[in-house]
């Protein structure tokens, strides 16, 4: 594979002094395919994460995985390619955290460990959230941070819609208001991902009692009071 071979600089004094007229000579440390496409993968991850997908260019990549740029063309077509699947890691890894965290019966708990997950992912994938919560691409037709909203709403709008049934509201209404909890404990988390105050657990019981007490009280029929009726 063109440039797939890494350099390193930490060679033993032996070694140093049998370099005759050269000096120290590197070691080095040929990659498999796999190993270097995830090596490029995390790079990609920590850079974009850093610095966003226009600042972020493909001879830095290559620059800090010690490879040369073909090899980064090879593995991905380019950084479009390279984005799209760091985007599509995080968007399983946070749908699979959401998802699996969701085991309660009792919807008030339900909310609880939704909120709960995004947080643990945004505290165990700091890299990932920020990438997700950046505007993408132009061609990126995924990966948004609104199709992020949108997939894990799509997770909770079932379970909303039972309990609608069983408090005799339009469960048409689910994915609206899955859409607007989702959101709400989204954007939260996008604000407490830099000032991380207060702890997470208090950020969770907090978001669950805007939550819940507004679904407790939740009018069948809701009414606006101001002037505008349309």
């Amino acid at each position: 594979m063109m440039g797939d071979v890494a350099i390193d600089s930490n060679t033993s004094s032996s070694k140093s002094r049998s370099g005759g007229a050269g000096g120290r000579r590197a070691r080095r440390i040929r990659m498999t395919g796999k190993e270097r496409r995830e090596q490029l993968l995390d790079i990609g991850r920590m850079l974009f994460a850093e610095r966003g997908f226009e600042g972020t260019s493909v001879e830095e990549i290559a620059a800090k995985a010690g490879v040369s740029k073909p090899v980064v063309y090879e593995h991905f077509g380019g950084k479009e390619g390279l984005y799209a699947v760091v985007v599509d890691r995080e968007m399983r890894q946070l749908l699979d955290m959401v998802t699996s965290a969701l085991t309660a019966g009792h919807p008030r708990e339900l909310l609880e460990q939704a909120a709960f997950a995004l947080l643990d992912y945004i505290d165990q994938y700091t890299d990932g959230f920020r990438i997700l919560v950046r505007d993408s691409p132009v061609a990126q037709s995924t990966g948004t941070f609104a199709s992020l909203i949108s997939d894990i709403a799509t997770q909770v709008e079932d379970i909303l819609g039972l309990e609608f049934k069983a408090r005799g509201f339009d469960a048409k209404l689910a994915p609206l208001y899955a859409q607007a909890l989702v959101g709400m404990v989204a954007l939260t988390g996008q604000w407490w991902l830099d000032v991380r105050k207060p702890k997470k657990a208090e950020v969770a019981a907090h978001l669950v009692n805007l939550a819940w007490h507004g679904l407790d009280g939740l009018e069948p029929k809701p009414r606006l009071i101001g002037h505008r009726k349309n």
